[in-house]
């Protein structure tokens, strides 16, 4: 059999696993708690590789590799904020929020956790929370899609838009189908893959070429210098814009959602570590793609993205006639499978937060209070279908950049509810008022800073993002800190109904140290 048809057979096993696990979890999610929340039975394995799988993405395999592949280490700053803001949520946010959701109404979302948490009877952070949700989900699961539109695109020489619809389907079937049980678990599986092919691509292509000396000899001059770029320094600006990276982590729904659905606190502990050995192998690996396939696949087009696919095809089926270095065609479709892997853990999570959104919060938080478990379970799969539908238009230019894509709702998202989530868990005085303002603050910053041309330069009208070079999340998360201090401190203080629940959760965060 040809290359192809055994890298088919590979997909088509993986991805039906995948299916078969959504089909199991079908009947077993017959609550939101079970949909949503996977009644929060999850263990330490699948609770810290779910989170980490669903944080990174096709970012992990063919964004960051493909910045490097094409500037060099001067973006490898960005993983180092990654590994730090990974730490700190596990270290100071798991814990706490899991405990203050459930004390809190056993609140399911995070627009649910703010409401209830702040009192709120105006429904306004519910509200404001799930818009912005919407919003930057929306962008972030188009840049899922664009990264296996890329993938089937690359591997089956198939058109770009058809690539694309398949991807889409794979991901909306059986995260329609199992809920949260289905992602948690197809994410275990998903994160294990990664782990696997982003150690052994890059190890056997160092093998191949000839040893680290060969690699290192043949890179550009400065690429591998972390404070050089291109020829030129790395400026001040740029280091903090790639360690911002890291602040997003405090404001991720689909990750804290997980820290929520961990079945006791004991076991966040073992999550974290866990979860803390896996982002430094990934993204110390991640980083070694982008440097080893500099010189193992020289030509990659355009913005890079796909110098992971194109190493393993050369690694295990050719490429562009060569012949290939370990030929087992099968081998290379399910590290290929790797890639899908981090693409399809991220999707369905963002899906299911996003639908969680849209019926929970938006459709019973707003039109109807009433509507049963039964009816909502039933909305939130046909919302997960509507969202995959808009990121699907979202995605189908191809120049688009899954980088790019990442970048912005990453920065939304930390920006408009990072801020808040570490005052509610740590800072008692913090007010509704207060946490409307962050929130609305955040969000308007980075949609602004992003996409708003406003400053004149000789090229035309640039947004603040271009003429500034600074990262959104950084300014975007600043405001909303300051924005939240600020209203807390003009409005009234937190009722003793408030205080008293706060203090309940942190005296539990205490006699469990």
């Amino acid at each position: 059999m040809s290359n192809t048809t055994w890298t088919i057979i590979a997909f088509v096993i993986y991805t039906g696993v995948m299916i078969a696990i959504g089909g199991v979890f079908y009947k077993k999610s017959s609550n939101l708690s079970d949909y949503f929340l996977g009644g929060r039975g999850l263990n330490a394995w699948v609770g810290a590789l779910s989170a980490q799988a669903s944080d990174m993405s096709g970012w992990l395999l063919m964004g960051l590799p493909g910045a490097i592949y094409l500037m060099g280490t001067g973006q490898v700053w960005i993983a180092v904020g990654l590994c730090l803001g990974t730490l700190l949520n596990w270290i100071f946010v798991a814990s706490r929020l899991r405990r203050y959701t459930i004390k809190s109404g056993n609140s399911l979302t995070l627009p649910e956790y703010f409401e209830n948490r702040f009192r709120d009877s105006s429904r306004i952070l519910r509200t404001a929370s799930a818009i912005f949700i919407i919003v930057f989900f929306a962008v972030y699961t188009a840049s899922a899609f664009v990264a296996g539109g890329k993938l089937f695109a690359q591997v089956f020489g198939v058109d770009y838009q058809i690539a694309l619809f398949i991807s889409v389907m794979v991901i909306l079937v059986y995260t329609f189908l199992g809920g949260f049980h289905a992602v948690c678990w197809t994410d275990l599986i998903q994160g294990i893959m990664m782990l696997v092919a982003i150690l052994a691509v890059p190890i056997i292509a160092l093998a191949a070429i000839g040893g680290i000396e060969s690699v290192t000899g043949a890179l550009p001059a400065d690429f591998l210098n972390p404070f050089r770029e291109n020829g030129a320094d790395v400026s001040a600006i740029s280091i903090i814009s790639q360690l911002a990276w890291g602040l997003g982590y405090f404001g991720m729904p689909h990750i804290l959602v997980r820290f929520m659905a961990i079945r006791s606190n004991k076991e966040i502990k073992r999550s974290r570590v866990i979860a803390m050995v896996w982002v430094v192998i990934s993204l110390a690996f991640a980083a070694i793609v982008g440097i080893v396939g500099k010189v193992f696949v020289p030509d990659v087009p355009g913005d890079g993205e796909t110098v992971f696919i194109q190493m393993i095809q050369k690694i295990f089926m050719g490429l562009g006639g060569e012949q290939a270095i370990v030929p087992v065609a099968f081998i290379g479709g399910l590290f290929l499978c790797g890639i899908l892997a981090a693409i399809m853990s991220t999707a369905d999570s963002q899906l299911l937060v996003t639908a969680s959104s849209i019926s929970d919060d938006i459709y019973k938080g707003l039109i109807n209070k009433k509507a049963s478990d039964d009816f909502l379970v039933k909305f939130s799969r046909v919302a997960v279908v509507v969202v995959a539908v808009v990121a699907y238009f979202i995605a189908r230019d191809p120049e688009s950049s899954v980088m790019n894509l990442v970048s912005n709702a990453w920065a939304g998202f930390g920006a408009a509810f990072g801020p808040l989530v570490l005052l509610s868990l740590f800072w008692r005085r913090t007010t509704r008022g207060g946490a409307a303002a962050g929130i609305i603050a955040g969000g308007l910053t980075v949609i602004l800073w992003e996409y708003i041309p406003m400053i004149p330069m000789a090229s035309g009208v640039a947004t603040l993002s271009t003429a500034t070079g600074l990262y959104s999340l950084v300014p975007g998360f600043a405001l909303s800190l300051v924005c939240i201090v600020l209203f807390s401190f003009l409005t009234k203080k937190p009722s003793a109904e408030m205080l008293k629940e706060f203090d309940a959760v942190k005296n539990m965060a205490k006699s469990e140290e």
